[in-house]
């Protein structure tokens, strides 16, 4: 089952907040006029066709295998969706332990100013790495982290069985994309999150809750303090971001080789996933100017990149939470578990 070659390409930065509406200038800025499919989408399309019939069994064994071809296994991911995929089950995540103790998190504050630089061809404010300051240690007791963000599926048993309000704005006309079921759930609220982690927590008599900052920031980074979740150097193919061309969602788990080290997947893309805690600067941090806080009010952080989001958004220290204001935001979550001492 060979696949082409992709080329993991996207427009400038500029063309990207053209074409999602924040600038005008199409022509200008060299985009395309008329539809426009990326390597990957393609690819994916052609696997879709390649794929179709294959059994439940061998899709799942094709998701898996890193050597499969990306656009491979995020087809037999799709198939999955609709067979029913057995990785999957509301009311028993996968969790990943996750060893307590003194744990460093944050960024030098002199890293900024070079850290900045290397994001410049992003667009990067340099406040907004500036909230990342300073890199400073604290403890943590032992806890666990699901592999996987909270899915479509996972999130409509939850809508079943409590009757909570919050349908999913990416549900298109308020359907349930059952053809998605195993993809993260996104655009949904914090409190939704809350709510969906304590209803979890009542049917197992578990302690699942949302992960607090620092606990997200160490499952993704690791021991090491790795810059994203599988090592220091950013690639496209590790991860569901706007570089990757995919400019959707994607089957939890399909991107082999993105794990963090304590093997969690899609920490760095797919969906942005909110923490438990409300922004606030680091101890000996200065971040008044806060664009959020400033238009906003507190806000609750998020942490990982998404599927319209670029590089930036990856890094395993990367602090940020939903603008109202921008289309752009793939707000989801993942859960963690309090481990009885």
């Amino acid at each position: 089952m060979n696949a082409p070659t992709l080329r993991w390409h996207l427009p400038t930065f500029a063309a990207w907040q053209c074409a999602s509406g924040a600038m005008s200038d199409r022509e200008r800025l060299g985009l395309p006029d008329r539809f426009h499919q990326t390597d990957l989408q393609h690819a994916v399309e052609a696997a879709t066709t390649l794929l179709s019939g294959m059994p439940a069994d061998l899709l799942l064994a094709l998701l898996a295998d890193g050597s499969v071809p990306l656009a491979e296994r995020i087809a037999a991911g799709n198939f999955l969706a609709l067979a029913g995929d057995p990785r999957l089950d509301p009311l028993r995540p996968v969790m990943t332990d996750i060893p307590g103790g003194p744990v460093w998190i944050g960024l030098e504050a002199g890293a900024i100013d070079a850290m900045t630089a290397g994001l410049s061809h992003l667009g990067i404010d340099r406040g907004w790495i500036a909230k990342e300051a300073p890199r400073h240690c604290l403890t943590l007791a032992p806890y666990r982290m699901a592999r996987y963000p909270v899915t479509n599926g996972e999130y409509r048993h939850f809508l079943r069985d409590t009757g909570h309000p919050e349908i999913p704005s990416s549900w298109a006309f308020r359907r349930y994309p059952v053809e998605r079921a195993n993809h993260p759930v996104y655009t949904v609220s914090a409190n939704a999150a809350d709510a969906y982690a304590a209803w979890l927590s009542v049917q197992t008599g578990r302690g699942f809750r949302l992960p607090t900052e620092a606990e997200w920031e160490y499952a993704a980074a690791g021991p090491l303090g790795l810059e994203y979740p599988w090592g220091a150097d950013f690639k496209p193919n590790l991860a569901n971001t706007a570089e990757c061309g995919l400019l959707d969602t994607s089957p939890v788990g399909v991107f082999i080789g993105g794990e963090s080290p304590f093997g969690l997947s899609d920490m760095g893309g797919n969906v942005e996933e909110y923490v438990a805690d409300a922004y606030a600067p680091y101890p000996g941090g200065d971040h008044v100017n806060d664009h959020l806080v400033q238009i906003h009010g507190t806000y609750r952080i998020a942490r990982g990149g998404g599927f319209s989001r670029f590089a930036d958004l990856a890094r395993t220290r990367r602090r940020h939470g939903h603008n109202p204001r921008s289309a752009t935001y793939t707000m989801g979550f993942r859960l963690a578990e309090s481990v009885a001492p």
